[in-house]
């Protein structure tokens, strides 16, 4: 990789709208004066102790722009980015409610339509909800039940010498005009639920500490909320970092995939936990590594360019969670 690219890569790294989207929840929080709270907060559910294990919550909330560009999509993606929040804890979904706004009934049918048809591909039953069909802009919020054992993945416990793994299902295509890969629509429901089902495997059987899904902020967003909310460094190893074919590298850092995880892992349990996935025929490979510090990286051979240094600059303002997590 020439030093032309890698500097543009990094730039954009640096500059991604959806990294900077994740700073409001930090906003957010501290109205609600949610740092330190009994229940640790900047990771992808709520997780509240439920006698062996625990109970999980999760919320989705959607973009206007994209709801109304493509409304059964906005749909199917309710049910399926919750789904991904309950499996990056190594959780099992239970049941998903909904708020829908829209301008009368044929307005919501397609929204209706896209969680309908993921919440049967995925086997978890929409349980209720709100709807609000006197409205004129369409607006969607999901929201998901989901239980797990004792042992948790989160985005709290990476640690400095573990190995960085991205699992991604390579198996689709962009989902134009938007950087979603989507891989699940065409994929029999029995795979996508066993290959969401890998990750509560993972955590039973001890193979990562930490994890999160690769969501709007891409590998470089995703990868400094781990690290802040772990208080530790992270370094992407770009040559390491392998787009489906013809897909360019800077379009693949900023994507949301349909299936897509950072975990943070052992080094010792890396080449099993890469073994996991690609028994599955998911994409996985060591990306990076977690070091002590404060700054998540791109390099490439002895280049080295900081996206964001996360204690100067923080994005969630939950790097003190790293301390009270459960």
């Amino acid at each position: 990789m020439d030093s032309t690219t890698f500097e543009t890569l990094a730039r954009a790294a640096r500059e991604s709208a959806g990294l900077a989207a994740k700073a409001e929840i930090g906003a957010v929080a501290e109205r609600l004066a949610l740092r330190g709270a009994s229940i640790p907060v900047g990771d992808d559910c709520a997780a509240i102790p439920d006698g062996d294990g625990w109970l999980l919550f999760a919320i989705e909330g959607f973009i206007n722009g994209f709801v109304a560009a493509d409304p059964w999509f906005a749909g199917w993606c309710g049910i399926m980015v919750n789904l991904s929040d309950i499996a990056a804890m190594g959780g099992r979904p239970i049941a998903v409610v909904d708020a829908i706004w829209a301008e009368g009934e044929a307005s919501a049918a397609a929204i209706l339509d896209g969680m309908k048809a993921a919440s049967e591909a995925y086997g978890t039953p929409i349980v209720g909800g709100h709807s609000n069909l006197r409205t004129t802009q369409a607006q969607l919020a999901v929201a998901v039940l989901g239980r797990a054992g004792p042992r948790l993945l989160t985005s709290f416990d990476a640690q400095p010498g573990d190995a960085l793994v991205a699992a991604i299902d390579h198996r689709g295509a962009y989902r134009e005009p938007f950087d979603n890969w989507q891989a699940a629509l065409q994929a029999p429901s029995a795979r996508l639920r066993a290959d969401l089902a890998l990750l509560p495997e993972i955590a039973e059987q001890g193979l990562a500490r930490a994890a999160k899904d690769i969501s709007q902020g891409g590998i470089p967003g995703t990868a400094t909320m781990l690290a802040e909310s772990s208080g530790v460094a992270i370094d992407l190893d770009l040559d390491a970092i392998e787009p489906p074919a013809g897909v360019p590298l800077e379009r693949w850092l900023k994507t949301f995939p349909s299936f897509g995880f950072l975990l943070s892992t052992a080094k010792r349990d890396a080449d099993s936990l890469i073994a996991r996935f690609r028994e599955r025929d998911i994409h996985a490979a060591a990306i990076g590594e977690v070091r002590a510090g404060h700054d998540v990286a791109l390099v490439s051979g002895s280049r080295r360019a900081i996206v964001r240094d996360w204690r100067r600059d923080q994005l969630l303002g939950f790097s003190s969670c790293a301390e009270t997590a459960a």
